[in-house]
């Protein structure tokens, strides 16, 4: 039966703050800020435990293999030789953000009838531009099944960032569906980071059906405000768009298209005048995860504690729920760290529809599992990691043991 399962990037050992992703505010106002992996990654534990816990299927993906000497070795470089710029982009813990990972469309979309996923090139961030091979190599053992088809990166120069800029309207999770690609123009001061080229090309490698797939651009005001991924000023759940007023350039003829191909659409729109721009981005009001409640019980927001300290969006937030509108929860979550970094709920996971029979079972959660990978956590992760440990050969040795510990304990020997 197919169900939609959330899988979490786990915070890995290396997680500090940089400032590395241009465009992004949270991430550059924390520059040079002591990091506490450990924290971090119990954080992203607890929030996999409190959707666990509503009655949502739950999956993870392991940390990659940071700091990335091979990838250096490409630079003609070392560790012990790198220039400062290049050792922190080498160490970067951003696959986290497992929403970065690929896009994903579902079986019922495609007219081979198989979920498809492509893996992001995330070639606009340097940091980043490194991550798909090991990226690549988890999607390629979770989902090996013939149910799936995993393909690599669509090529440079084409930007893909992945589903943080592609949402799903449908009556159900098992329904077909309609695919919304949301693209930037570059210009300005931050860079558009999702190019139109490359979701048409994921959009025809899915083989989805043309006259059931859109491409709307991002707002120019959105992008260089701080949402440097469409996350951040929307979220889509079923019948349900959440969006900031901001969110689409041409907004009307963006709204007007997605309700003429899916006429059952319910845009649920926070105006400007109620939560600025800023406050929406600071909050991440809307990254956060639009979830289908089990038994009936409508959806609920997975939004971060941000959100409720907020004095507009909570305000909006909670006259939303008590004019019955279609968000029927409001349930906070604790990811601090992840925030401080600039990614809140809604980038730490990654959507797929699918059986979770067909699933590498060792990539889905339960209970145990996470108490086993607590418990790695809590003995090998760094406490605190400071901008100048990123020098430290011991700090090297400390973070490869940790992710060694957790890829032994999981039963992972195939990603050492």
């Amino acid at each position: 039966m197919l169900t939609e399962i959330n899988f979490d990037g786990i915070i890995g050992p290396t997680h500090n703050y940089a400032g590395l992703s241009r465009g992004n505010i949270a991430s550059a106002s924390n520059a040079g800020d002591v990091s506490q992996p450990r924290a971090a990654a119990l954080q992203g534990i607890e929030k996999m435990r409190h959707n666990l816990a509503l009655g949502l299927p739950q999956g993870y993906f392991m940390p990659l293999d940071r700091p990335d000497a091979a990838w250096l070795e490409t630079l003609a470089t070392t560790l012990d030789e790198v220039e400062p710029h290049l050792r922190a982009q080498a160490w970067s813990a951003s696959s986290m953000w497992a929403a970065n990972a690929a896009t994903v469309s579902p079986a019922p979309d495609s007219d081979d009838g198989r979920c498809h996923l492509t893996i992001a090139n995330l070639v606009t961030m340097p940091h980043r531009s490194h991550e798909w091979p090991g990226t690549l190599a988890q999607l390629r053992l979770a989902f090996a099944d013939p149910a799936f088809a995993v393909h690599g990166p669509v090529p440079a120069p084409f930007g893909d960032e992945g589903a943080a800029n592609h949402m799903r309207l449908c009556a159900g999770h098992g329904a077909p569906g309609v695919e919304i690609f949301v693209y930037g123009i570059g210009g300005g001061r931050f860079p558009a980071r999702q190019h139109l080229d490359a979701s048409k090309a994921i959009a025809r490698r899915h083989r989805l059906d043309p006259a059931r797939t859109l491409f709307l651009r991002q707002s120019d005001m959105a992008i260089q405000g701080g949402a440097f991924h469409n996350d951040v000023v929307a979220v889509a759940n079923e019948r349900v768009l959440f969006t900031h007023e901001t969110a689409f350039e041409n907004r009307e003829e963006a709204h007007a298209a997605i309700r003429a191909i899916f006429p059952e659409v319910e845009i649920v729109e926070v105006p400007a005048s109620a939560v600025s721009l800023p406050e929406a981005i600071r909050s991440y009001l809307f990254n956060a995860q639009l979830v289908s409640l089990p038994e009936g019980d409508g959806m609920g927001l997975v939004l971060p504690t941000e959100a409720r300290e907020t004095p507009s969006v909570w305000t909006w937030l909670e006259a939303h729920v008590a004019g019955n509108g279609p968000i029927r929860r409001l349930l906070p979550v604790d990811v601090r760290q992840s925030m401080a970094n600039g990614g809140g709920p809604a980038c730490l996971r990654l959507r797929v529809v699918a059986d979770p029979a067909t699933v590498d079972p060792r990539f889905l959660a339960d209970e145990a599992k996470l108490d086993r990978i607590a418990a790695v956590v809590a003995a090998h992760w760094p406490e605190a990691i400071a901008p100048g440990d990123l020098a430290s050969a011991a700090l090297v040795r400390d973070v490869r043991r940790a992710r060694a510990a957790l890829l032994d304990a999981m039963d992972f020997g195939e990603l050492v």
